[in-house]
C-alpha cells in the first residue's frame, strides 16, 4: 500500500498523532476539515485518551469544533422535533436516515457527525400528504425549474429538497434509497417493515442495523459525488464496528444484501473499509460477499478509482489521476442511476441548459 495521507493514518491508528510536528498537525487539521471530519477527529482523540497530548494551537482548534458540533447537535434535535410535529397527524413513524438517524439513535457514528440536511423515509403513496404537511409548517421546495421538478418527481427516489422558509434548514423526503430509473431497486417496503423505533423517542425510528449499513454503502458507492467520500466510509466503519458486536449481525448482513439486491455496494464497503480504515471484517463474511464483486479486470480498475476518490479532497492528497478518477466515478454514478438515453438527456440539460439559465440569472 502506498503511503496514506496523515488523516487516514490517524483514522487507522490515533497514536500516530504523537509523532506529528507543527507542520504535521497543520496538515492533519486541513485534511480533516476538507473531509468534514474535524469534529470526529476530536471524538477519536478523546476516545483514545490522546487529547492531552495535543499541542496548544491544534488543541484550541479542536475545542472550537466541540462548540460547533454541540450547537449542530442541538439544532438537529430541534429540527427533528419540528418535522415530527409537522407530520404528527399522518400516523406515520418518522424514519430517519443517515446522519440524523445516527445522531438521534445515539449511535457511535453520530458522535462528531455533521450533516447539512435531515433525510426521512416515507411510503411513496403518502408523498403528497407528507409534502403538503411540511409546506403547511414552513418548508418550501428549493428546485423551481420545470425540468428539476420532473427529474425528482418522476425519476428519482425523493422529492425535490425542501428548505424551511424561516430557519433555512433542509429536509430530503425519500420514498426509496435508489432512483426509480436504477436497474437495482431495493424494496422500500422491506426497509420500512424492518425499521426499529428509537428508544426514548416516541414516533422516531431508524432502519435496521444491516439496512443502515447497506444504505450507507448505497449512498457512497452508487453516487457520483465524492467530496465527502472518506466521511461516508468512516460512517460505515463505525457502523460495522458497533453493530458487529451484536450477536447475529455478521451472519445477517450478506443475506440481507442478497435479499435487497445490494451485494455489489456491500462488497465494495467490506473491501475499502478494511483497506483504508483497518475495519475488522470476519473472513467468512468476506467470502460470503465475494461472489457479488466485479470481474478481476474491473476490480483492478475500481481499486484505482476508489483508492484516489476516497481520500480527502485536499491538495496534499491529489495525485496525477485524482481528478480523472473522480470524474470517471461521477459518470459511473449517473450511469448506475439512469438508463443511457435518460442519462444523455440529463447530462445535456445540466451541462448546457441549466448552466445557461444560471448565467442569465447571475
Amino acid at each position: 500500500m502506498t503511503r496514506l495521507p496523515v488523516l487516514v493514518r490517524v483514522l487507522r491508528d490515533p497514536a500516530v498523532v504523537r509523532g506529528l510536528d507543527a507542520a504535521g498537525w497543520d496538515l492533519l487539521l486541513r485534511q480533516a476539515d476538507a473531509a468534514n471530519l474535524d469534529a470526529f477527529l476530536l471524538v477519536l482523540l478523546e476516545d483514545a485518551n490522546l487529547l492531552d497530548t495535543v499541542p496548544a494551537a491544534p488543541r484550541a482548534h479542536l475545542e472550537w469544533t466541540r462548540a460547533g458540533a454541540s450547537g449542530h447537535a442541538r439544532a438537529a434535535r430541534y429540527e427533528v422535533r419540528q418535522i415530527g410535529r409537522a407530520l404528527a397527524d399522518l400516523g406515520l413513524p418518522l424514519i430517519l436516515l443517515k446522519g440524523a438517524a445516527y445522531a438521534m439513535a445515539g449511535l457511535d457514528a453520530g458522535r462528531g457527525r455533521l450533516f447539512s440536511d435531515i433525510d426521512i423515509l416515507v411510503p411513496k403513496t403518502r408523498l403528497p400528504e407528507v409534502e403538503a404537511a411540511l409546506m403547511m409548517h414552513g418548508w418550501i421546495t428549493t428546485h423551481h425549474d420545470t425540468y428539476d421538478q420532473r427529474y425528482y418527481r418522476e425519476w428519482m427516489h425523493e422529492l425535490p429538497p425542501m428548505q424551511h422558509a424561516r430557519r433555512g434548514n433542509s429536509i430530503d423526503v425519500h420514498h426509496a434509497i435508489l432512483p426509480e430509473t436504477a436497474p437495482v431497486r431495493p424494496d422500500p417496503d422491506k426497509l420500512r417493515a424492518a425499521a426499529r423505533p428509537i428508544a426514548g423517542a416516541p414516533g422516531l425510528a431508524t432502519l435496521a442495523p444491516a439496512d443502515m449499513v447497506l444504505h450507507s454503502a448505497v449512498h457512497l458507492f452508487f453516487d457520483g459525488e465524492f467530496d465527502k467520500g472518506l466521511r461516508d466510509l468512516v460512517d460505515m466503519h463505525r457502523l460495522l464496528r458497533e453493530f458487529g458486536a451484536q450477536p447475529g449481525f455478521w451472519d445477517a448482513l450478506p443475506a440481507r444484501a442478497r435479499e435487497l439486491e445490494l451485494g455489489r455496494p456491500l462488497f465494495y464497503a467490506l473491501r475499502y473499509c478494511p483497506r483504508l480504515l483497518g475495519t475488522v471484517v470476519p473472513p467468512a463474511v468476506q467470502a460470503a460477499v465475494a461472489p457479488a464483486g466485479p470481474n478481476p479486470v474491473l476490480l483492478w480498475l475500481m481499486d484505482r478509482l476508489f483508492g484516489r476518490a476516497l481520500l480527502p479532497l485536499h491538495v496534499s492528497c491529489e495525485g496525477t489521476f485524482s481528478s480523472l478518477a473522480r470524474f470517471a466515478l461521477y459518470v459511473r454514478g449517473n450511469w448506475l442511476r439512469m438508463p443511457p438515453l435518460l442519462l444523455a438527456r440529463h447530462l445535456f440539460h445540466k451541462a448546457f441548459i441549466t448552466k445557461h439559465d444560471e448565467s442569465q440569472a447571475a
